[in-house]
Order: C-alpha cells, then sequence, then structure tokens
C-alpha cells in the first residue's frame, strides 16, 4: 500500500479519535436541561435525514418511493428490518417498472 494512502488512514483515524474526545470534553460540561435532552434525541434523526435525501435526490423517483416505503413500514410495524426489506424492494421494483 502506498504511504501517501496509510498516512490518510492514519490522518483520518486521528480526526476522527479527536472528534470523539472532544464530543466527551465539550458534553461534560454542559448541564442536560430538558432543551438540550430533546436536541440531543433528535440528533440521530437529523443526522440520517441529512445524509439520505442528498443521496435520494440524486438517485430520482425510485429512491424516493423506496425511502417513502421504508418510512411507513417503519411508522406501521416499527421494525428496521422490515422498514429496510420493504425500501429496498419497492426501489427494485420501481428500476425494474422503469421508474
Amino acid at each position: 500500500m502506498p504511504y501517501g494512502a496509510v498516512a490518510a488512514i492514519a490522518a483520518m483515524a486521528l480526526a476522527t479519535y479527536l472528534c470523539r474526545i472532544a464530543g466527551v470534553l465539550i458534553m461534560s460540561r454542559v448541564r442536560i436541561t430538558r432543551p438540550v435532552e430533546r436536541a440531543l434525541g433528535a440528533l440521530p434523526g437529523s443526522i440520517v435525514a441529512a445524509t439520505i435525501v442528498p443521496i435520494a435526490l440524486r438517485s430520482g423517483a425510485p429512491a424516493i418511493v423506496g425511502i417513502a416505503a421504508a418510512i411507513v413500514t417503519m411508522r406501521l410495524v416499527r421494525n428496521e428490518l422490515a422498514a429496510l426489506l420493504a425500501g429496498l424492494g419497492i426501489a427494485a421494483l420501481a428500476r425494474a417498472l422503469g421508474l
């Protein structure tokens, strides 16, 4: 493996570690009030949305329909695996149908 690749991987690992440590240090000094607790509770969903929405918009109608199916399935059955399978299945079906 080239040295540049190893150096890049090491730098990314160090940056990730420093971000995690900084988060722990910062949050150890924050008083957890009700609004802070609610904001922290909403954080995972907003990260997922910020990751998924641009990908879905670039991928077109099949991805958007698949995500909608996953959301509806998750709301109905509250099972991540079922939502994943529904989303992937509907997206694959939409692509097969030429959407």
